[in-house]
């Protein structure tokens, strides 16, 4: 007890406070979580997008540093490498506009105008923002968590367009037109409710398992037909649809990664050190010098 109070003592109180257990008498649970996103906004080397003059960096961007499984402290150089190198590039783009865009003003005014009469000027809503984002993230935590499979995945994309109807029903306490972190929490929804049916549709069509994409219904992986980025779009209808892109390929080509080793080539591997120790024992005794 001395020792787990002088070293994680803050480990304990999360445990006494959260879990009602305590780490000196009992074992504490471990469980997976959802710890970081893979993907994001499709960028080059300068976190340019497709859209002219928007920039992403950090782990809102997929500059494609991670593939399909992530390695540790890939983060760091996501946020300092790329996001300097799109913040100078940003800056770039915009030292070398001589004409302002009134449209892209006027454009930026109308959605201001529009996210207000949806949120700030409507009464009678009959949705609340947590109940919405409750169920959302249980049904993607269900669905496309580390095992996946085809009818589960289909339940949580029909579960997600339910749940974006309605978020267009939610009704806010809070209309003050600052700080009003109801409403922020209301335009959060909204993008998390796009990047769900992202991560659930692309997990869906593809039907091979990759990384930390597992399909139980489809164990092996098929470079054939998904060596590939899932690209996800927005049509002009509301409807989505998935593109691919090409992989490139420079050092070193894709390869299986197994948890956990098979029992025969552990058992060779056994027999290839025992070989080796018989061999230095054979050979003759180095004179000391």
């Amino acid at each position: 007890e001395r020792t787990i109070n002088l070293k994680l003592p803050f480990v304990r109180e999360l445990c006494l406070k959260y879990q009602n257990l305590d780490p000196v008498k009992e074992l504490i649970p471990v469980r997976p979580v959802v710890h970081y996103m893979m993907g994001g906004v499709s960028t080059d080397v300068d976190g340019c997008t497709p859209l002219p003059g928007l920039y992403a960096a950090g782990e809102v961007a997929c500059v494609s540093i991670n593939g399909a499984n992530r390695l540790g402290s890939n983060s760091l150089a996501e946020c300092l490498v790329f996001g300097r190198r799109a913040g100078r590039a940003a800056a770039l783009f915009a030292s070398e506009q001589r004409v302002h865009h009134r449209n892209a003003l006027a454009q930026a005014h109308d959605e201001q105008k529009r996210l207000e009469s949806q949120f700030l000027q409507k009464s009678g809503g009959r949705e609340r923002v947590a109940a919405i984002r409750e169920q959302m993230q249980a049904t993607v935590e269900a669905s496309a968590g580390i095992y996946r499979e085809e009818p589960s995945l289909t339940r949580a994309a029909a579960k997600l367009r339910e749940l974006q109807e309605r978020a267009e029903d939610v009704s806010l306490d809070d209309h003050s037109h600052t700080f009003n972190t109801e409403l922020q929490s209301a335009l959060e929804l909204g993008f998390m409710l796009d990047v769900a049916e992202s991560i659930v549709e692309c997990a869906l069509h593809r039907s091979e398992s990759r990384g930390a994409h597992q399909r139980t219904d489809y164990p092996a992986r098929d470079d054939g037909n998904f060596l590939a980025h899932s690209l996800l779009f927005r049509n002009e209808d509301g409807s989505s649809r998935i593109a691919y892109m090409p992989v490139k390929i420079t050092q070193w080509p894709p390869g299986e990664r197994i948890y956990g080793r098979p029992q025969e080539p552990a058992r060779e591997t056994t027999a290839a050190v025992d070989q080796s120790r018989q061999d230095k024992q054979s050979l003759p005794a180095r004179r000391a010098s």
